[in-house]
């Protein structure tokens, strides 16, 4: 398993991370998760990546108990703050210092551990003071409770604002988490110049599109039982907007290539985000332990400049590129 440094720091995690939104508390049962977990230890992934949110807060419990009894020096967890949970009062969301301090103390008692390696806004909080946000920040790693910090689906304007803050604080603001692949880029005009320039790495979520670069999804046939596209639970809103014919008539499309590099489809999706010099790792899920052996298969893979023209080739304008994509993600209302 190749290690990348994480930002402009000395930290170095996996390049592959092993990440259970909407599959532990949710589409899988503790033993299967477990299962996958122990996959993930077994192939080399010592990063680990979750949220309060995700499953409302059952999937750091979960993940937690996957790792109990695992040297902690030797993993990296992290975790996100930002989101409703538990019964989700008026300060149950955001990222104001009230609910920073508490969500913290809550992220760690359900891990089972005394600190987290990365602990990141998980959206741009609108609501709240950046100076108050990046405040409480810098007292969770006072505390000794986080060892850095991250944000995820920030702006390049928004990271540009937050880096001087957290400079000035004397902590270390390494990590953006957006959704990145093959078919959706909207971080590449905008959020990944700035972050180059701040000395910030990308972790990227949804390199496999949410499995349509697996190449399962068919067009013009029914979505096959137990996927992602068939999930109640909230896998199938997030995949649909890539299930047209269009998109995975071109997905498709790129069999040859990654039969040329003797890869899956999965391995060559995966294998992708990770050419991209300003992505320190992949987030990949799954629901069973053969999923995790075989997309960390991508770890250390080169793509030939030529077969990487010919993906874009063969996308298109199949690809999502508009960076105001990425400022669409963060709520500009509360309901609470």
């Amino acid at each position: 398993m190749e290690s990348r440094y994480l930002g402009a720091s000395g930290f170095k995690i996996s390049a592959i991370t092993y990440g259970n939104w909407l599959t532990h508390g949710s589409q899988i049962e503790a033993d299967a998760a477990t299962a996958c977990v122990h996959a993930a230890l077994d192939a080399g992934i010592t990063t680990f990546d979750t949220a309060d949110v995700y499953a409302n807060t059952r999937a750091e419990s979960v993940l937690g108990d996957a790792l109990r009894g695992h040297r902690r020096q030797s993993l990296e967890i992290f975790t996100k703050v930002f989101g409703p949970t538990g019964p989700k009062g008026h300060n149950d969301v955001g990222l104001s210092r009230k609910h920073i301090l508490e969500s913290i103390d809550g992220s760690l008692a359900r891990l089972g551990t005394d600190y987290v390696d990365l602990y990141q806004a998980h959206r741009y909080d609108y609501f709240t003071p950046l100076d108050e946000t990046m405040q409480a920040f810098a007292d969770v790693v006072r505390a000794g409770k986080a060892l850095y910090i991250g944000v995820s689906e920030w702006t390049a304007d928004e990271l540009r604002a937050a880096a001087p803050l957290a400079k000035e604080l004397r902590i270390q603001l390494i990590s953006n988490q957006p959704q990145y692949s093959a078919l959706w880029r909207v971080i590449e005009a905008e959020v990944v110049p700035t972050s180059k320039e701040l000395g910030i790495s990308q972790i990227v979520w949804s390199p496999i599109a949410q499995g349509v670069l697996t190449g399962k999804y068919l067009p013009g046939k029914p979505h096959p039982e137990g996927s992602r596209a068939t999930d109640d639970k909230g896998g199938a809103g997030a995949i649909r907007r890539f299930l047209t014919d269009d998109v995975l008539t071109r997905v498709q499309g790129l069999q040859p290539i990654a039969q040329e590099l003797s890869l899956s489809l999965a391995q060559l999706a995966v294998a992708w985000v990770l050419q991209n010099e300003n992505v320190a790792t992949a987030i990949i899920g799954a629901s069973r332990p053969e999923q995790v052996r075989e997309n960390v298969a991508a770890s250390g893979v080169v793509i030939p400049e030529e077969l990487m023209r010919r993906i874009d080739d063969v996308l298109g304008d199949a690809v999502e590129r508009d960076p105001r994509r990425t400022d669409e993600s963060s709520p500009k209302f509360r309901e609470a």
